[in-house]
Protein backbone atom coordinates (compact mmCIF):
# COMPACT_ATOMS: atom_id res chain seq x y z
CA UNK A 1 0.00 0.00 0.00
CA UNK A 2 2.79 2.50 0.36
CA UNK A 3 4.39 1.88 -2.91
CA UNK A 4 0.91 2.69 -4.44
CA UNK A 5 0.66 5.47 -2.20
CA UNK A 6 3.75 7.01 -3.06
CA UNK A 7 3.60 6.19 -6.64
CA UNK A 8 0.37 7.67 -7.00
CA UNK A 9 1.64 10.71 -5.00
CA UNK A 10 5.26 11.04 -7.70
CA UNK A 11 2.40 10.85 -10.39
CA UNK A 12 0.06 13.92 -8.91
CA UNK A 13 3.20 15.83 -8.78
CA UNK A 14 4.92 15.21 -12.52
CA UNK A 15 0.93 16.15 -13.69
CA UNK A 16 0.69 19.42 -11.36
CA UNK A 17 4.70 20.50 -12.83
CA UNK A 18 3.35 19.48 -16.21
CA UNK A 19 0.13 22.18 -15.84
CA UNK A 20 2.92 24.86 -14.87
CA UNK A 21 5.27 24.26 -17.54
CA UNK A 22 5.01 26.09 -21.12
CA UNK A 23 4.65 23.69 -23.98
CA UNK A 24 2.40 22.90 -27.19
CA UNK A 25 -0.90 20.86 -25.87
CA UNK A 26 -1.49 17.99 -27.78
CA UNK A 27 -4.67 18.47 -30.34
CA UNK A 28 -6.29 16.20 -32.07
CA UNK A 29 -5.70 12.37 -32.15
CA UNK A 30 -1.92 12.90 -31.87
CA UNK A 31 0.91 13.62 -29.24
CA UNK A 32 3.89 13.12 -28.58
CA UNK A 33 4.76 12.54 -25.27
CA UNK A 34 2.86 11.09 -22.61
CA UNK A 35 3.33 10.67 -18.88
CA UNK A 36 1.01 8.16 -16.48
CA UNK A 37 0.32 5.72 -14.60
CA UNK A 38 -0.09 1.82 -15.60
CA UNK A 39 -1.54 -0.92 -13.56
CA UNK A 40 -1.52 -4.92 -14.49
CA UNK A 41 1.79 -6.82 -15.44
CA UNK A 42 2.67 -9.99 -14.07
CA UNK A 43 -0.80 -11.30 -12.16
CA UNK A 44 -2.33 -7.98 -12.18
CA UNK A 45 0.25 -6.84 -9.21
CA UNK A 46 2.34 -4.44 -10.60
CA UNK A 47 1.36 -0.58 -10.27
CA UNK A 48 3.65 1.96 -11.66
CA UNK A 49 4.58 5.38 -13.99
CA UNK A 50 4.74 5.22 -17.41
CA UNK A 51 6.41 7.67 -20.06
CA UNK A 52 6.36 7.72 -23.37
CA UNK A 53 7.69 9.85 -26.58
CA UNK A 54 7.98 9.90 -29.95
CA UNK A 55 10.65 10.35 -31.78
CA UNK A 56 9.15 9.51 -35.30
CA UNK A 57 5.67 9.65 -36.34
CA UNK A 58 5.84 6.18 -35.75
CA UNK A 59 8.67 5.51 -33.57
CA UNK A 60 8.27 6.52 -29.72
CA UNK A 61 10.56 4.86 -26.92
CA UNK A 62 8.40 4.46 -23.47
CA UNK A 63 10.11 3.89 -19.84
CA UNK A 64 8.47 2.07 -17.41
CA UNK A 65 8.96 1.59 -13.68
CA UNK A 66 7.00 -0.98 -11.94
CA UNK A 67 6.48 -1.88 -7.88
CA UNK A 68 5.95 -5.06 -7.11
CA UNK A 69 5.32 -6.25 -3.33
CA UNK A 70 8.99 -7.06 -2.72
CA UNK A 71 10.93 -5.71 -5.83
CA UNK A 72 10.71 -2.50 -8.32
CA UNK A 73 11.21 -3.22 -11.99
CA UNK A 74 12.53 -0.91 -14.83
CA UNK A 75 11.74 -1.04 -18.72
CA UNK A 76 13.29 0.49 -21.49
CA UNK A 77 10.79 0.04 -24.87
CA UNK A 78 11.32 0.90 -28.23
CA UNK A 79 8.03 0.53 -30.20
CA UNK A 80 6.51 1.20 -33.80
CA UNK A 81 2.98 1.97 -33.69
CA UNK A 82 0.77 2.60 -36.48
CA UNK A 83 -2.89 4.23 -37.39
CA UNK A 84 -5.92 1.57 -37.88
CA UNK A 85 -8.08 2.56 -41.00
CA UNK A 86 -11.42 4.56 -39.83
CA UNK A 87 -10.72 4.60 -36.11
CA UNK A 88 -9.29 8.15 -35.20
CA UNK A 89 -7.00 8.13 -32.30
CA UNK A 90 -6.20 4.44 -32.31
CA UNK A 91 -2.76 3.05 -33.71
CA UNK A 92 -2.07 -0.81 -32.83
CA UNK A 93 1.64 -1.04 -31.02
CA UNK A 94 4.65 -3.50 -31.36
CA UNK A 95 8.19 -3.27 -29.35
CA UNK A 96 10.67 -4.58 -27.51
CA UNK A 97 13.23 -3.87 -25.08
CA UNK A 98 15.33 -4.57 -21.89
CA UNK A 99 14.40 -4.78 -17.90
CA UNK A 100 16.08 -5.09 -14.99
CA UNK A 101 14.25 -5.84 -11.74
CA UNK A 102 15.71 -5.24 -8.02
CA UNK A 103 14.67 -6.67 -4.77
CA UNK A 104 13.54 -5.00 -1.59
CA UNK A 105 16.26 -5.43 0.99
CA UNK A 106 18.87 -7.01 -1.19
CA UNK A 107 19.28 -10.11 -3.03
CA UNK A 108 20.31 -10.99 -7.12
CA UNK A 109 19.04 -7.92 -9.34
CA UNK A 110 16.96 -10.13 -12.55
CA UNK A 111 17.59 -8.90 -16.00
CA UNK A 112 15.75 -10.33 -18.85
CA UNK A 113 13.74 -8.79 -22.38
CA UNK A 114 10.22 -7.77 -22.94
CA UNK A 115 8.22 -7.43 -26.05
CA UNK A 116 5.14 -5.97 -26.55
CA UNK A 117 2.20 -5.54 -28.40
CA UNK A 118 -1.22 -3.65 -27.49
CA UNK A 119 -3.11 -0.89 -28.62
CA UNK A 120 -2.87 3.11 -27.93
CA UNK A 121 -5.57 5.46 -28.48
CA UNK A 122 -5.49 9.00 -27.91
CA UNK A 123 -8.85 11.41 -27.28
CA UNK A 124 -10.12 13.49 -30.00
CA UNK A 125 -8.90 17.19 -28.36
CA UNK A 126 -8.59 15.74 -24.97
CA UNK A 127 -5.30 15.47 -23.10
CA UNK A 128 -5.51 11.79 -22.28
CA UNK A 129 -4.21 8.40 -23.71
CA UNK A 130 -4.93 4.85 -23.11
CA UNK A 131 -2.82 2.02 -23.78
CA UNK A 132 -3.86 -1.86 -23.38
CA UNK A 133 -1.18 -3.98 -23.53
CA UNK A 134 0.63 -7.41 -23.45
CA UNK A 135 3.89 -7.90 -22.14
CA UNK A 136 5.65 -10.82 -21.87
CA UNK A 137 8.54 -11.28 -20.15
CA UNK A 138 11.66 -13.18 -20.68
CA UNK A 139 13.98 -13.53 -17.84
CA UNK A 140 17.93 -13.96 -18.35
CA UNK A 141 18.85 -14.03 -14.44
CA UNK A 142 19.48 -14.76 -12.24
CA UNK A 143 17.18 -17.90 -13.41
CA UNK A 144 15.88 -18.25 -17.18
CA UNK A 145 12.33 -18.19 -17.55
CA UNK A 146 9.64 -17.29 -19.12
CA UNK A 147 6.17 -15.24 -17.91
CA UNK A 148 3.23 -14.81 -20.10
CA UNK A 149 0.72 -13.12 -17.66
CA UNK A 150 1.28 -9.57 -17.91
CA UNK A 151 -1.67 -7.84 -19.28
CA UNK A 152 -1.27 -3.98 -18.63
CA UNK A 153 -3.38 -0.95 -18.92
CA UNK A 154 -1.87 2.49 -19.04
CA UNK A 155 -3.37 5.81 -18.55
CA UNK A 156 -1.43 8.59 -19.30
CA UNK A 157 -1.34 12.97 -19.64
CA UNK A 158 -0.49 13.37 -23.50
CA UNK A 159 0.92 16.85 -24.59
Amino acid sequence: MKKLFFTLTVLAGLLISLQNATYAQSTGTEYNTAIGLRVGDIDFRGVGITGKHFFTENGAGEAILTFYDHAFFISALYEYHKDIPNADGLKWLVGIGPFIGIPDGGGDAAFGATPIIGLDYKINDVPLNFTVDWRPHFLFTPVSEFEASSLGLSIRYAF
